[in-house]
């Protein structure tokens, strides 16, 4: 069966190669947060300006697909990241279209056909031996959470997921779980 999702080492390989690519600053960002906040594509490109307070350090979710929206923490390499494209982004401003985060290079929205262009051609410059299509980094990220030993219900709002057995699959999979269980002290 074929791997639905990319490992930390992988994402790490295609943050690496987007500094080979045009607009480093935004492929970076862009694939930095698709896997921290676990975003579809959709989510993320949907982002706009409004939905980020710097200040406050924290980013605002719309979830699809009747998902929970939330706000989310932004994480420092994150934060640095999106400042740093939002210092790029600048160039483009005059005459874009709208607020949106993500902007191609003639002003547009991204698209998801622009994002899954970006992510292939980081996974070849990157010369990872699968091909890395958007929803594997929202996958990646229910893994590294589950790895980290974070509760399913937990991962469960994060990802905006209202049927936990969306997200047990990230769980169930995780034999580390299970290390240390007869170590617990357990009172009868």
């Amino acid at each position: 069966m074929k791997r639905k999702y990319l490992t930390q080492e992988e994402i790490e390989k295609l943050l690496s190669a987007t500094d080979k690519m045009p607009f480093p600053e935004r492929n970076r960002c862009l694939i930095l947060m698709a896997f921290i906040h676990g975003f579809r594509a959709s989510e993320l490109l949907g982002l706009r300006l409004s939905d980020i307070d710097l200040a406050g350090r924290q980013l605002y979710i719309r979830r699809l697909k009747n998902g929970f929206s939330t706000c989310h923490p932004l994480l420092p390499d994150e934060y640095n990241v999106l400042k740093s494209w939002l210092r790029a982004r600048k160039y483009l401003e005059k005459g874009a279209d709208g607020d949106w985060l993500f902007l191609s290079l003639r002003r547009h929205p991204l698209s998801r056909q622009q994002f899954f262009y970006i992510l292939r051609e980081a996974g070849r410059l990157a010369e990872l031996t699968i091909a890395p299509h958007p929803h594997m980094l929202r996958h990646a990220c229910g893994y590294a959470l589950a790895d980290k030993g974070i509760d399913t219900r937990l991962i469960q709002d994060y990802l905006g997921h209202r049927n936990i057995q969306h997200t047990v699959r990230y769980t169930a999979s995780n034999a580390g779980r299970f290390h240390g269980i007869w170590r617990k002290k357990r009172r009868v």
